[in-house]
């Protein structure tokens, strides 16, 4: 892999892209320099914007000619710094490939290109009443390409399941150029499950091109429970209760006091502001089912020790409710000048103690922390609240949200539900995987990509790293991130 990107390199790229598609001067790249985890910012040497997949094919192959490292980007929402850009690669941008190329309300499936926002495949199904179940809080801007990517989910995971569980069929290509055409559209595929170890691999396989993705008929009903809690831990017990009981949610979220403040305060969604935590429980279905449902649930949260329920009366609250717990990240971005969004998942009944924990670890490193989370399927997302400007704030929040990563594995969960690992989370993979586990997927990783080209360095630790991070927390000290520059 070249150091760094070559003029030779550089003159074969400028034939195979128009010129507005080929981006080198700094004033124009400096925008692709971070995701949406910006504490981390590289400006990459040169971006690519191809508009055709046989654009895509054609810089891939040459990338593999001159041992040019690649790093695939989609819209730029990812939280883990896995689209950040290496010195001496090219940065791949896929947002012109946006199309969608077919619905087929009969077969239920929309067929789209890696571009395409995720809520716009809904908003295009709607005509058919059909819709695409996960939805990340950055469903307006996030693309479907990086959604495969890192296997998200979103607010409906619970009931619906990840990206994973809704897609059929993918269109790669390989770092060589060449296509693989993975899954069907059928609701199984001959071979190894390939289509699942393409989910979730972070651009380090092959270049995701095409997508074709489930969708689902609107339900009949939808309504949602709001429950008020004075206790972020009796709150945590309430979703296993709720799980207990037999219901199965479309979605069951959880916000504490600091986060339900500065999202009533954003979104005025109508939240009760006495309490220390809410739920937010919606049932959907078709009628009757959704009416005994609702009963139900709102019998558990009594039971629970909610001190307030309240049950959404018409579509505009119950999207209302909804508008305050997506808005809530950019709502607590109103509180602080800085904050570090984890991304772990735990089992839903270790909440009380994980919560607990959470905020003895506040206490501890004096950080203040607004908790948001998929609290059906325990997929936990603290909000660290620090200030970059304060010399050493920035450490103690990353060392801060390892810890409560590794909490996550200690108790049997894993350090990401949706976000991936990128290189945000790279040394809690030591924390999780062993020495043969992480030579596995090495060995995963030189079946499709040999010379480690694709998205090199991200998700998979080498094996001398995790080495130095167990050194240096049996010394009880932390790795840190020497290869990410800092805002």
């Amino acid at each position: 892999m070249t150091a760094r990107i070559e003029p030779a390199f550089l003159k074969s790229l400028r034939t195979l892209l128009p010129a507005d598609s080929l981006l080198t001067a700094p004033e124009d790249t400096r925008p692709f320099e971070s995701d949406g985890l910006s504490a981390y910012r590289a400006t990459p040497d040169v971006v690519a914007l191809p508009g055709t997949e046989v654009q895509v094919a054609a810089i891939l192959q040459l990338c593999h000619q001159h041992q040019v490292a690649v790093v695939a980007r989609g819209a730029g929402t990812g939280l883990a710094a896995g689209a950040l850009p290496i010195a001496g690669a090219l940065l791949l941008v896929l947002s012109r490939l946006n199309q969608i190329k077919q619905i087929d309300p009969l077969a239920r499936t929309a067929t789209v290109q890696p571009g395409v926002r995720n809520l716009a495949i809904s908003e295009a199904a709607a005509a058919y009443g059909l819709y695409y179940a996960p939805d990340p809080s950055s469903q307006i801007a996030c693309s479907i390409g990086g959604n495969v990517a890192e296997n998200s989910g979103g607010v409906h995971c619970l009931k619906y399941g990840l990206t994973v569980h809704n897609i059929l069929k993918l269109r790669a290509w390989t770092i060589s150029g060449e296509l693989l055409e993975i899954g069907s559209e059928s609701l199984d595929s001959a071979g190894y499950d390939l289509l699942a170890l393409l989910t979730g691999s972070e651009g380090m396989l092959a270049i995701i091109t095409e997508v074709t993705v489930k969708l689902l008929p609107r339900p009949e009903r939808a309504q949602v429970v709001l429950a008020a809690f004075d206790d972020v831990t009796t709150a945590g017990a309430a979703v296993g209760n709720i799980i207990a009981a037999g219901i199965i949610p479309a979605g069951l979220e959880m916000m504490d006091k600091l986060a339900i403040q500065a999202a009533e305060a954003f979104v005025h969604a109508g939240y009760p502001l006495n309490c220390e935590a809410l739920l937010l429980c919606e049932i959907d279905g078709v009628n009757e089912e959704v009416s005994d449902d609702i009963f139900t649930v709102r019998e558990v949260l009594a039971a629970s020790g909610a001190t307030e329920i309240r049950t959404a009366e018409s579509e505009e609250q119950r999207l209302r409710f909804w508008a305050g717990r997506k808005a809530a990240f950019p709502a607590v971005g109103r509180l602080t000048p800085d904050y570090y969004c984890m991304d772990g998942t735990i089992p839903r009944g270790q909440l009380p103690h994980v919560l607990r924990r959470i905020r003895e670890m506040s206490t501890e490193y004096g950080l203040a922390v607004a908790n948001v989370f998929h609290a059906g399927d325990g997929n936990l997302h603290p909000l660290i609240l620090f200030d970059a400007n304060q010399p050493g704030e920035l450490a103690k929040a990353e060392s801060f949200g390892g810890r409560i990563l590794e909490l996550c594995v200690e108790v049997g969960g894993t350090i990401t539900g949706e976000h991936g690992v990128g290189l945000e989370k790279i040394n809690q993979m030591c924390a999780q995987f062993a020495a043969p586990e992480l030579a596995r997927f090495h060995d995963v990783k030189a079946a499709f990509d040999p010379d480690k080209l694709l998205n090199p360095g991200k998700a998979v630790p080498e094996l001398h790293r995790c080495a130095e991070w167990g050194a240096m927390h049996i010394q009880g000290g932390q790795l840190p991130h020497p290869e990410l520059p800092r805002f």
